[in-house]
């Protein structure tokens, strides 16, 4: 067996501290803390003593240690397994600790449940935390979300004096290629031709408003939810509302130029009465035609489920594009109210789960009142069935 294969059996196995090389021991010793007996030892303690003792500089070094030795999704997954085996709620209210961990969905979710008892001191560090997640999604999403949505393009026309930003590139390069000069190894263009921009007002924008839902088992839809709310707001395409809500109606359209203060102001947790979030919606829409009104709940409905079918359906006759994802995030087949789910399909509305990665596309779809089933059916995304019967995200 190599040196390399001894060391990592050594770590696997739980070998005594006096066995294993310094580094090895601090890594020993962050592992011990989440998944030694009890799940109760601190950084550099033996297996099965020692305690976290409400020291947040301890934790915050092994956490350290383990972001040192593992990728990425590895420092997630042992963060996650330390919030749930040693109750580490009260160490995200440390500024130590808070500093030390890796930013992800997770912990965003855990902070902004957290935000009502957070100290001021520590609001701070976690606005900072929330702004390391925020600036990763944003660099993952914002393009493909402006690319999929940029509506204000009409590459059906064509125009000679295109602006910069509209110019079609491989068209124009055809059009001048009797101008390349092989002596400068370069082409110059005589003509540019390029996409007409459409001058639309605003109130001929097509108008999106994101419904979500709050509660704890949504945490990640509204994360999520808030940044493509942020980037949608960002464009002069379309008008963007935001609404989230659990058993009280929280309007945050006015805060979507900063995604942190959005995520910052969510309350996650509570109960859920969607009835009431699609009346206060339903309300707000100015031109039917022109609305498409996307519903982001699992369907367990705590208010009057008979009154928001009936509000739903209403809006549907309207004309008001509605759509329901169940999720609205990176996991699997979400759990959702199946029977609930099968009564809204059979109204006209498509229900079922979404990825990040795919909304921008859906969003682009919606707007051009395509067919959300066949799109769905091209993405192998099933739809849940009128009859009531799941789908699956």
């Amino acid at each position: 067996m190599s040196e390399e294969g001894e060391r990592r059996w050594r770590l696997a196995l739980g070998a005594e501290d006096e066995l294993l090389a310094p580094p090895d021991q601090r890594l020993s010793g962050a592992l011990t803390a989440v998944y030694g007996e009890g799940g109760e030892s601190g950084a550099g303690a033996k297996k099965g003593r020692g305690g976290l003792g409400g020291s947040a500089p301890h934790v915050a070094r092994w956490m350290g240690d383990i972001r040192e030795h593992f990728p990425s999704p590895v420092v997630q997954i042992v963060q996650k397994d330390a919030f749930e085996r040693l109750g580490l709620k009260q160490m995200l209210l440390e500024p130590e600790f808070l500093g030390a961990v890796e930013a992800d969905i997770d912990l965003v979710a855990s902070l902004m449940s957290l935000r009502q008892i957070m100290p001021e001191k520590i609001k701070t560090t976690a606005r900072q935390v929330i702004g390391k997640l925020v600036a990763q999604l944003m660099e993952r999403l914002e393009r493909k979300t402006a690319e999929a949505m940029r509506g204000a393009v009409d590459r059906s026309r064509r125009t000679r004096r295109p602006r910069f930003a509209d110019i079609d590139w491989p068209r124009t390069i055809r059009a001048n290629l009797q101008h390349y000069q092989a002596e400068h190894r370069s082409l110059v263009p005589e003509r540019l031709i390029g996409f007409m921009r459409q001058q639309r007002r605003i109130v001929d924008l097509d108008e999106v408003i994101l419904c979500v839902d709050q509660s704890g088992s949504m945490a990640s839809s509204v994360i999520y939810a808030s940044i493509f709310a942020a980037v949608m707001a960002s464009l002069p395409v379309v008008r963007t509302k935001l609404v989230c809500f659990d058993t009280v109606v929280l309007d945050l359209t006015d805060n979507l130029a900063d995604p942190v203060d959005v995520l910052f102001g969510v309350q996650l947790g509570g109960g859920t009465d969607i009835n009431q979030a699609v009346a206060y919606c339903g309300e707000r829409i100015e031109r039917p035609a022109k609305a498409h009104f996307v519903l982001i709940t699992d369907l367990y409905e705590g208010g009057k489920a008979e009154e928001m079918l009936a509000r739903l359906g209403k809006l549907i006759a309207s004309g008001v594009n509605v759509i329901v994802l169940l999720a609205l995030s990176d996991v699997g087949r979400p759990a959702f109210n199946a029977d609930l789910a099968g009564q809204v399909a059979a109204l006209g509305a498509p229900v079922f789960a979404c990825t990040p990665d795919q909304f921008p596309d859906l969003m682009a779809a919606a707007l051009r009142r395509q067919d959300l089933a066949a799109w769905a059916a091209a993405r192998d995304i099933k739809l849940v069935r009128a009859q009531g019967s799941e789908g699956e995200g």
